[in-house]
């Protein structure tokens, strides 16, 4: 007889997929794959090839029959091989029906069953994560993710229209965005949120406390001993993620390499017996690609130089574009700030990163100056709320550079500094206006830098301002400056006997792309 009653639904069992590009296992991945297999699932990981560490009672796949490699489609600010893992996850779930996605920052606790095929939660009250991530083979959802994920230059039709418009531009040029280049997330979170909605599917997905529990910015909180995280762990908890490579730069620079024994983390390790020791964490990316691929003559590749501390051995260990990857500029960087950097100096920063990295709380390029100059005190500055980034030789202010009069306000209240830098909107009049208001508060030796010369969004630029680029060039060939509003040029020119050198140094180090970056050093 069966002991169903009438009309029970019986929810099936399901594997989980996991995928995983690179080298070898750490302890923390092995420690979700276990999860899910004490949990009672078959775990099934997908390679390009042999692994190191995978734990007994993994089934190892072969990747390729998902979808071949060919060239991996990594984030080129991070070297995260996140867009290839988010449209590898979409063709398994079309090519399959009885699978379900987990990142391998993604810890079980307990059996994942779904009646209809969809499982997914939200993060966090804007974006359903596709860390952990069930649909339907025949879900409209998957349809058009599989579909949009074909196009390595797609223009997602959920960025706002300036920027939308920019991306067009650019594309009718022939020189299209690469998705490597777009905004982190663009073909995970971003693009299962939207086409979720278009669909109507989102109502399948589960709160908040299901499979993200501990946010991003609080994740700290799971290397602290014996902290209290049932606020947030709780009966209906399924899944708790780590938030990988964020989680493991902090247990490399924080932690010594391993968690407390008494967090979180560290109980869960004990629980199902990794050992951390067995499987270390590399100090270097784990999530690039074990080979890359680079267009002679227009980047060095990512090496330990050796010697005295690099900067741009930090920032390619970071993934940052400011590295050998892309625009090299702290090869520049080294030469000015090396005879610096054991000094305890005042750095002020324009410009911490995009709208979703302040809305997860981080900065790219913190870590970077934090590592490289390691007594310095810090004053960020940015258009965007950043005030959660949480360190103590950290100083954030929000501040709107649209006009001259607002930077100069809070000018007014910060210390002197030994360096500024701009990397904030690279609109010429935020520039101009950030330069206004602060090269008076420089030290005499200091060094002033304005980055990115040669992008300025045009939807935001005003004609009435020149290219900062062009501004400066009239100084050095004619020395005084030159402006089409005469109480820029009147201030300007104020200021110019208090340089004591300036140059615009062309992208890459190559001559024929010029005017990238501005350097001004103060009398």
């Amino acid at each position: 007889m069966n002991p169903l009653t009438a009309g029970q639904i019986v929810a099936k069992e399901y594997a989980i997929a996991q995928l995983w590009i690179g080298g070898a296992l750490t302890y923390m991945e092995q420690l979700c794959a276990v999860s899910f297999r004490d949990a009672g699932h078959h775990v099934k990981m997908y390679t390009y090839g042999e692994v190191a560490n995978i734990p007994d009672g993994i089934e190892i796949c072969d990747a390729n029959a998902i979808m071949p490699v060919g060239d991996v489609i990594a984030h080129k600010r991070t070297g995260s091989p996140a867009p290839q893992a988010d449209k590898w996850r979409y063709n398994m779930l079309a090519k399959t029906d009885d699978q379900i996605w987990a990142d391998t920052d993604a810890y079980c606790v307990k059996l994942f069953t779904t009646p209809n095929g969809h499982f997914h939660g939200w993060e966090s009250a804007h974006h359903i994560d596709n860390g952990v991530l069930g649909l339907p083979s025949d879900s409209e959802t998957l349809a058009q993710l599989v579909d949009f994920t074909t196009d390595e230059y797609a223009i997602p039709d959920w960025f706002k229209p300036e920027l939308r418009a920019e991306m067009e531009r650019k594309k009718a040029e022939g020189n299209p965005v690469h998705v490597g280049e777009q905004s982190w997330g663009v073909w995970g979170p971003q693009a299962l949120t939207h086409f979720l909605h278009k669909t109507g599917e989102q109502k399948y997905a589960m709160p908040i406390e299901a499979l993200f529990p501990i946010s991003f910015k609080k994740r700290r909180m799971m290397l602290k001993p014996n902290a209290d995280l049932g606020e947030y762990i709780t009966d209906n908890t399924l899944s708790i993620h780590f938030w990988g490579r964020r989680m493991r730069m902090r247990i490399i620079e924080r932690e010594g390499g391993e968690p407390h024994k008494d967090s979180l983390i560290g109980k869960l390790l004990t629980k199902h017996g990794i050992v951390p020791s067995d499987a270390p964490m590399p100090t270097s990316n784990p999530h690039k690609p074990s080979e890359t691929k680079f267009t002679p003559g227009t980047a060095i590749p990512p090496k330990k130089r050796g010697g005295v501390v690099n900067l741009t051995d930090i920032a390619d260990e970071l993934g940052l574009d400011q590295g050998s990857q892309k625009h090299r500029f702290t090869e520049l960087y080294q030469l000015l700030f090396l005879p610096m950097r054991a000094r305890k100096l005042h750095m002020i920063l324009l410009g911490l990163g995009q709208e979703q990295d302040a809305e997860a709380g981080i900065s790219p390029t913190l870590p970077m100056w934090l590592r490289y100059l390691p007594k310095a005190q810090i004053t960020a500055i940015d258009e965007r709320n950043f005030a959660s980034v949480n360190d103590p030789r950290i100083a954030t202010h929000l501040c709107d550079f649209e006009t001259h009069e607002v930077i100069e306000h809070l000018a007014q209240k910060l210390e002197p500094a030994d360096i500024i830098l701009d990397d904030a909107s690279h609109l010429s009049h935020h520039q101009q206006h950030g330069f206004l208001a602060l090269f008076p508060k420089l030290k005499s030796g200091g060094i002033y830098v304005i980055e990115d010369l040669r992008f300025q969004p045009k939807a935001r630029e005003t004609s009435r301002y020149p290219k900062t680029a062009h501004l400066f060039q009239t100084f050095l060939r004619e020395g005084s400056f030159a402006h089409p509003e005469a109480p820029v040029t009147e201030a300007l020119n104020d200021m110019r006997h208090e340089i004591s050198g300036c140059f615009i140094h062309q992208a890459l180090w190559h001559k024929d792309r010029r005017d990238q970056i501005l350097v001004v050093q103060k009398r």
